[in-house]
């Protein structure tokens, strides 16, 4: 059973509200470009690819509205720094606005290519993965990260459909929980087999012979190759590594930002340090104790054993 991260009726712009889950299934209707900016912010939406589209409708709802769609470009990019498919939604409406094209069938066809591309590298994804795989994932790449099928966990679907008898190992992803409370939601729909772990249990079981590929998602890929992606992700690769387990990441081609070569160029999002030291209400730190909370991490292009995009498949290396 597929799930949706947003929906478009034609008048306003339905955001599953990905905070509240697993526990909730809420859906949140946005009017306008300042609404959508702050759901961004503050994360009813996340996933690159799903940011991307749901940005691309925030303008269409801006536009509408009657205001400058300069105004409505700028406080859209101005939400989260890293997830690149952001920009390149935001850089296509407004290009399509100054042709004085059709700004919401431009909006669908970002989705519609997304899902397209979603499908495509999930076909190609499957290709890597050997039958009765036990792979470990991180962060939420699924339906909920997309525009409804999923980056990473797309190709773990893929093999699961495929009747490859998978495994899958789900990280936690603190400190928002990404992957216990989304991907481990998505998986029980489909009636994927998984158990969570806590992030620092991946090495153990690696070590222990009991991990056979990593596979992540992206928010922004480097023209080298460099990939940034959910805090932890370098941790991974320098196991996986240093254990000689496939390293994969899965990402379309809006993620790859040609403008830039290394990862040392990407600005890596620093997010509240309330969401380190409390979640849902439950405070377990010192009130008093600083905490720094960085969102992402670069892993650098000779730590990735394959990029996986609808394009094919990547050897950076």
């Amino acid at each position: 059973m597929q799930v949706k991260a947003f929906r478009w009726d034609g008048q306003k712009l339905w955001l599953l509200d990905q905070r509240k889950l697993p526990d909730l299934e809420e859906w949140i209707a946005l009017e306008d470009h300042l609404q959508t900016a702050q759901a961004i912010k503050e994360m009813v939406v996340r996933g690159a690819p799903a940011i991307g589209c749901v940005s691309a409708y925030g303008f269409v709802l801006g536009v509408k509205k009657g205001e400058d769609p300069k105004v409505v470009y700028e406080v859209l990019r101005n939400t989260r720094p890293t997830a690149y498919n952001l920009f390149y939604a935001l850089d296509r409406m407004m290009d399509a606005y100054k042709r004085g094209e059709d700004l919401e069938a431009t909006a669908k066809a970002i989705e519609e290519e997304d899902y397209q591309a979603n499908v495509r590298m999930a076909q190609i994804g499957n290709e890597l993965i050997p039958k009765n795989a036990r792979i470990l994932t991180h962060c939420n790449t699924g339906a909920l990260a997309t525009a409804g099928f999923g980056t990473a966990l797309g190709v773990i679907r893929q093999a699961h459909y495929s009747g490859k008898s998978i495994f899958v190992w789900v990280d936690e992803t603190r400190p928002y929980l990404q992957g216990s409370r989304l991907t481990a939601w998505e998986l029980l729909k489909e009636g994927i087999p998984h158990k969570i772990i806590t992030d620092s249990t991946a090495g153990f079981l690696m070590k222990n012979g009991l991990v056979d590929c990593v596979i992540v998602g992206a928010d922004r890929i480097t023209k080298g190759g460099d990939v940034a992606n959910k805090i932890g992700t370098y941790t991974l690769s320098v196991l996986a590594k240093a254990h000689r387990i496939p390293f994969y990441v899965v990402a379309p081609s809006s993620t790859i930002d040609y403008s830039i070569e290394s990862g040392e160029e990407i600005l890596i999002e620093e997010r509240s340090e309330e969401e380190v030291k409390r979640f849902k209400n439950c405070q377990f730190a010192p009130e008093a104790s600083p905490a720094l909370h960085l969102a992402f991490d670069i892993t650098p292009a000779e730590n990735i054993t394959a990029i996986i995009t609808e394009k094919g498949i990547w050897k950076p290396t």
